[in-house]
Order: structure tokens, then sequence, then C-alpha cells
């Protein structure tokens, strides 16, 4: 098959094969040197090129002749509006607000904090810092003001760009003090804070420091990008780190463009005109790769959303999107898809929408259970396809082919996140680093080099980048996920390493115990952690979230459920507790909170993440969870 050939190529003439995918790109001077060594362990791409991640993303495409093609379209059902951007009209708002930028003296290489909504102006103050070789880094509108200031030291911003508020299904969340409370808070304070006003909250401006983004962009002009290096950095992305300090991700540009044209054709199948539809937020990955850099420099229509999968107003909300604007491709996380058919099971809703132009779905953020993927085929009779990345990857490294080569589908396999994709060298490793047999599971890790797009450090902290991934394995990237290759190639990701418990010196994978769970036609999601258990080390504890429409008891499922573990896995995973509740803790992008948790289960200290969804489910499962580690 033709990705198996793609992949052999890439593995043994990285140089070559990157070399001829880096033709997709309109570089302002070709790389020479394709790949070379920058420090013993890692490695740089295209370090002689220049470009513009801005340029690629909006002006090439108006010297192609498709300016009137429409680039971003902003839907927001929590407020009720709606604009489409064409690619002149995006180009000339990015091109004043780098001047908006440049007159508060920001250059190239200087860092700009960005914590907005989910709003067109998040996306024209990214590639705006792009345009000036300016290093953005994008934090979550609603962040906590103390996480904020984390992230404000690490960065040392020059300017903060935030809006007066964020809106969600049923509340107004201003941003405004929530950013001074954390510049008053950090070490680091910026020179100038750009604020765009909505019309739900009218923030307090502070004079001398903080600006209205319109009354700038009312007096700018319009400047063309600034060519920048393939090695500078284009953003800095930060992930939670298990010392507490959050993880700095740099993100290279010339590397990133490259990775992000050839996944868009190779992965996604898009091309120009055709409408991409990443269903997540500017302050994740997903929202950097797909939302903004990938789909517009790959000449694709854009939707920024803000909105929920559910209650905006209904559970048929991504349907109608996909509807009212001919999308090509959806791609968001399994949770959203579980709360969807959480609250339409049988897709009623679905059937309400004409989806002709929606040729394939495609799930990342978290591991695809069985029981979703079927659902999700059943429903909308597309290919459903997992694939499986990381921050730290910045694009797939694995996903199931569009096609063999010859026109023919691959096949995809339910719970597999496909086949490693060209250049990811991916392998099963034991403890001692030896690759393990097909079908048995181990630590996932890639060989290096890493491929074109993925970190280029940790942000003033290189060495991190070696004891957090490099170290376990010399020579291969540490993904801390654990899985397997079965005989076919295809690769299983069950979950984080730390998700694995230890019963009577049994180790169990909790992502087995959740698929069987999840497999059961009453339970919509599900969460199995190990507690510990002064017997057995540990023990699995089940978490279930059941459907709308179920009329058996509670009883009677916990019972089934408790049961289906034993028939598949056997005594040994006997559950100690099942319990049924309302819904779990999860972060934005759907990741259940594992570790939360067991912190609650165990007694220990809670550490809340400042990515959680909402912190009133902590509070409701308090009383459930406490105590029953002594039951």
């Amino acid at each position: 098959m033709k990705h198996i050939e793609q992949q052999e190529l890439a593995i043994n003439s990285p140089e070559s094969y990157w070399q001829e995918q880096s033709e997709l790109v309109a570089w302002y001077k070709k790389p020479q040197t394709i790949l070379s060594k920058n420090t013993d362990s890692w490695h740089d791409w295209f370090a002689d090129g220049e470009l513009n991640s801005c340029y690629l993303a909006l002006d090439y495409h108006i010297e192609q002749g498709r300016g009137a093609d429409t680039a971003l379209i902003y839907d927001s059902p929590v407020t009720g509006q709606k604009q489409k951007f064409t690619y002149l009209e995006l180009t000339s708002l990015v091109a004043k607000f780098a001047d908006v930028l440049r007159s508060q003296h920001v250059t190239k290489g200087d860092r700009v904090l960005i914590y907005m909504p989910m709003i067109p102006q998040a996306a024209i103050a990214m590639l705006a810092c792009a345009r000036l070789g300016a290093i953005h880094s994008v934090v979550f509108g609603g962040f906590a003001a103390n996480e904020l200031a984390v992230r404000i030291n690490d960065a040392e911003p020059k300017v903060i760009v935030g809006a007066s508020c964020g809106v969600e299904i049923a509340k107004v969340i201003p941003y405004k003090p929530l950013i001074d409370d954390a510049i008053e808070i950090a070490t680091h304070k910026p020179n100038n804070c750009i604020i765009f006003q909505r019309e739900e909250v009218e923030a307090q401006l502070v004079p001398g420091r903080d600006l209205d983004w319109q009354e700038q962009m009312d007096i700018a002009i319009e400047i063309p990008p600034v060519p920048v290096k393939s090695t500078d950095p284009l953003y800095i992305l930060y992930t939670s780190g298990t010392t507490g300090k959050p993880k700095g991700v740099v993100r290279d540009n010339g590397g990133h463009a490259v990775a992000m044209q050839y996944s868009m054709k190779n992965i996604y199948g898009m091309k120009k005109g055709d409408t991409f539809w990443a269903a997540s937020d500017v302050g994740w990955v997903v929202g950097h790769s797909y939302i903004i850099y990938g789909t517009l420099m790959a000449g694709c229509t854009t939707i920024v959303y803000e909105g929920k999968p559910i209650r905006t107003p209904d559970a048929g909300a991504f349907w109608r999107v996909c509807a009212e604007y001919k999308v090509n491709a959806l791609f968001s996380a399994p949770t959203a898809f579980r709360a969807i058919g959480k609250e339409d099971p049988e897709g009623d809703l679905l059937k309400e929408y004409d989806l002709s132009s929606l040729k394939r779905l495609f799930l990342a953020g978290e591991r695809l259970d069985p029981a979703t993927y079927h659902w999700l085929k059943e429903k909308t009779q597309l290919p459903v396809i997992d694939h499986w990345w990381q921050t730290e990857t910045g694009w797939a490294i694995a996903s199931t082919p569009l096609d063999d080569g010859n026109g023919n589908i691959v096949a995809t396999k339910a719970g597999s996140a496909g086949f490693p994709i060209a250049g990811f060298d991916v392998q099963i490793l034991d403890g001692d680093g030896q690759q393990v047999p097909a079908g048995q599971q181990g630590s996932v890790a890639i060989k290096l080099p890493l491929p074109p797009g993925c970190l280029a450090t940790i942000y003033q902290d290189p060495e991190r980048l070696v004891s957090g991934y490099l170290s376990n394995h010399p020579g291969y990237y540490t993904s801390g996920d654990g899985g397997y290759i079965d005989e076919d190639g295809y690769l299983f990701i069950m979950g984080r390493i730390d998700d694995v418990i230890n019963v009577a010196g049994h180790r169990l994978s909790t992502g087995e115990m959740e698929e069987v769970l999840s497999g059961h036609p009453a339970v919509a999601e599900c969460a199995v952690v190990g507690i510990n258990d002064a017997l057995k080390g540990q023990v699995p504890l089940g978490l279930v979230v059941i459907k709308n429409g179920i009329t058996a008891s509670d009883e009677e499922l916990i019972s089934e459920l408790k049961q289906s573990i034993r028939d598949d896995i056997g005594a040994i995973a006997s559950l100690k507790k099942l319990l049924i509740i309302d819904r779990l803790p999860k972060t934005r992008s759907g990741k259940i909170l594992r570790k939360t948790l067991r912190q609650m289960i165990d007694g220990q200290e809670i550490e809340i993440p400042s990515t959680i969804e909402d912190t009133q489910v902590i509070t409701e499962l308090s009383g459930a969870l406490v105590g029953i580690n002594k039951g």
C-alpha cells in the first residue's frame, strides 16, 4: 500500500523525502540544508530556509487570485452572531493589527500573550504576530489569574491581547479583571494590554497601559509580512507538566509549515476551496494547527465556532454547522460525540440536516472508544477516522490513510488510531528499551529524528526536553502513552502509561476496562481509575454516565457492567465498586481528569487543573467519592 511505501521512504531517506514535501511551501528562500543536528540529542529542519507563516496562510492565496474566496467563518450560537471573511478581508485586518502591535514596539522574536474567547479577533491576533515574526502564546480565555500569571512569567510577553469577556451557555465571564489580577500577581509586567471590547461586557481600561482594539485599528495601516528563518519560533503553547510548572512547547516556522501543508493534503484529504472544521479551541494545539495555520495554508475555509456540541441549542449543533457551511471534513474530540450520543442516542437530530457535503469525520484528543466509533459510523454512514497526536508533535503521529494509493478505502479498526504517519517511526518498547512482539503492550516511543513540525524545544528550559521526552530510551522520543501494534500494523493507544494499574501483581489497562464498559448500550461515557488497596496494591473503580432515556435501574446496570468486566477481562479485574454519576470532570478539550479523580478517592489534596471545563463537577463528585476507599 502507498502509505507503507511512503513510510519506508521517510524513515530510510528522511532528507530527500522531506525536501520533496517542502516544495508544498512557498518559501522566500528555499532551504538547502534539510536536516541538521542542533545538539547531541535534537535536530532542526530546513535550517537555512526563510518564509513567513502569515504570508502562507493569507497573502499567498490573494496572489493566486483567490482573494474573494471565504477564508474564515465565525459562528457563535451563544451570541447569535455570524460573520464571513474573505482572504482579502482577513488579510487586511491582520496586516492592520500587525501595525497595532508594531506601534507598541513588538518586533521579531518578541512574545505576545493572547487571552481571548473563540472570536475572529483571536485568529487575527495570532496571524498578526506571525506576520511580524513575533512569537504568540495563546492562553485559554477564562484561565484563572494564577495560571495566567505563571504563563506571563515564563513567556515574558511585551504585550497581552485580550477581550473584555467570554460568553458561555448561560453566563458571561469578564476577562479583564482576570488579566488585571494576573499582571498584579506576575513578576513580569507587560508594557501594554490591547483589549477587544465585546457588547456583553465593557472592560475598564487602565490609563497608560491598556489600549482599545478598535481605536487602534482605526488608525492602523496595513504592513507586509516579515521574513523569518525556518528555525525561528512561531509560537509557545503551554501544556501541563508533572512538576506543576507548565511546559512551553515551542513550534518553529519552517518545519511547521511543511507539516501543515503535508497533513492537510495527505491525512485530511483537503484541497483549495474545501471547508474544514476543527471543532476545537485556539487555546489547544488542534486550534493552532487546524483552525488557524494548516487550514488557511491549504487554501481552505476554516470555522471559528463559539459554542458547544450540545445545549447551543441542542445536540444537533454540530450537524447544523456542517449543513449550513457545507463542511467537507469535521474534526473533534470523542467526548464531543459522546455528549451528542448521550443527548440524542438515536441520532434523530442528525437526520434533520443535509450532510451530503461531509466526507469524513476525524477524532483525536483522547482515545476513541469502540462504542462511540460504532455509534458514529452507524448514525452518519461516514468514514470515522481516529488519529493520535500530542501538543508536542503538533500534528498526527498515526491515522488511517484515505486510500491505499489505488483508490481503495483502507479499513479502519475500532479502538485503533490507524497506522504511523510517514516520518513517525513508532515502536513499542519494554522497560529495557527493547521492541516487544506484535500485540503486546508497552511504551509507545518514536525513533529519532521526529519529522518536521514537532516541538523545537521547551521554552527557556531545553534540558526539560531531554529529561521529559528523550532520557527514558536514548534515541527515542517517549510519548508517555502505552499501547501496542497488532499483526496488521495498526496502532492501538490504550492511555497514559500511568493509567495502567497493578492489581496483586497483574498489570491491567484501565483503557481496556473502559472499552468493555462503554460497549454496554446504556453507557454514554465512563472512566476507570486505580485506587489504593491495602491487600492488592491497587483495585479498579468504575465511574459511568448513562444515556438519556434508559429505563433499567442503577442496580441492574451496575450488576450487568460488573459481570461484563468479569466475562471479558477476568476475575482479577473485578471492580471494587462501580458508581453511576451524572457527569465526569474533564478539561475543555474533553480529556477526563483521571489524576484528579484518583486524588479525590484517595483523600489527597486535589489539584484542580486550570484547563477544567467546569469546577462544579468536582463539588458534585466529592460527596460520592469521599470515603469510597474505606468502603
